[in-house]
Order: structure tokens, then C-alpha cells, then sequence
């Protein structure tokens, strides 16, 4: 994936300007409604994800959560929330969740904001790239274990399998 990014810079007092500059530069469809949130879709491999942006400026965090476009059903949380698990021992930045009201898994991470320097355009592409990339490593490990019947050992298995060169 490669961003286009080139001429912006940080804006000290709400990075979701930035963000905002970003995403309409690559020509993602996003909504911002409000200073604090902005939602964009980015199409992926395997799905579209849905990312969001929040900004808590007393805090002075920025906050993104990549979620994949599928619900998990009630019967297969429990075995959802063991690959979480699994999952996030793997994991060097950012974590995965599982929004429990829409069933809905997703990718989450945050930054510190504060200190005057804020967010450069390069620190917004690493970050974006990190968790669309996290999202496309572990879609099959969660599709095995909510569609496939797959235990999350197994799922993970399948998941982390790199293929080296070609067929």
C-alpha cells in the first residue's frame, strides 16, 4: 500500500486535520461529523475496513480502530476471544478487540499527541499502513473461527503460515 502524503504537515491543535488531509488525498470516502471523530473506509484484500479516528484533546490522544466488515455470532465469541489472545501475543504495536454490542472484531491503537511536536504526515501513514496490514494478516484466522468451525489454535496456525515463492 502506498499513501500519498507529500506537503502536508502536523497540525498541533487536532491531528484529524491531517488525517482529514490524508484520506481525501487517496481519495478514501470519509465522514467527519464532528472535531473529535472522523470514519473513512478503505477496501482492502479480503473486505473493506472501516477506520476511525478519535481525537481527545485533553487527553491528547489520537485513537484508531480498523474494524472488519463482519459480526460474530454469539456461539463463537468465546472461541473469538481466545484467538484475541493469541492474536495480540503476536502483536508489537496496537492490539485486536472485539466490540461486544456489534459482535464486530477490530484492530486498535493509539498515540500520544502532546509535547507541541504533533503527528507528521509519515507518523499517519505508519500508522494507517500498520493497522490495515494487521487487519489483512488475521482476517483468515478469524473467518476459520467464526465460518469455518476452526479452533483458534488451529486458525491462528493456518494465519501465521508464510508461503515462499510461487506456484
Amino acid at each position: 500500500m502506498s499513501l500519498s502524503t507529500e506537503g502536508f504537515t502536523a497540525s498541533v491543535d487536532n491531528p484529524l486535520d491531517l488525517v482529514e488531509d490524508i484520506v481525501a488525498a487517496n481519495q478514501w470516502p470519509f465522514e467527519r461529523n464532528c472535531d473529535e471523530e472522523l470514519s473513512v473506509t478503505v477496501a482492502g484484500t479480503w473486505c473493506d475496513y472501516h477506520l476511525g479516528f478519535s481525537f481527545n484533546s485533553a487527553q491528547g490522544g489520537l485513537q484508531l480502530a480498523s474494524a472488519y466488515d463482519m459480526r460474530v455470532p454469539g456461539k463463537r465469541q468465546s472461541d473469538v476471544h481466545s484467538l484475541l489472545a493469541m492474536v495480540n501475543e503476536r502483536m508489537w504495536l496496537g492490539h485486536f478487540d472485539l466490540w461486544i454490542e456489534d459482535g464486530v472484531p477490530m484492530f486498535r491503537h493509539a498515540v500520544l499527541t502532546r509535547g507541541g511536536a504533533g503527528l507528521h504526515a509519515s507518523q499517519m501513514e505508519e500508522l494507517i499502513e500498520i493497522a490495515i496490514t494487521e487487519c489483512e494478516r488475521f482476517y483468515p484466522a478469524f473467518q476459520f473461527v467464526i465460518w469455518g468451525g476452526k479452533g483458534p489454535a488451529e486458525a491462528i496456525a493456518a494465519a501465521m503460515l508464510e508461503t515462499v515463492g510461487e506456484a
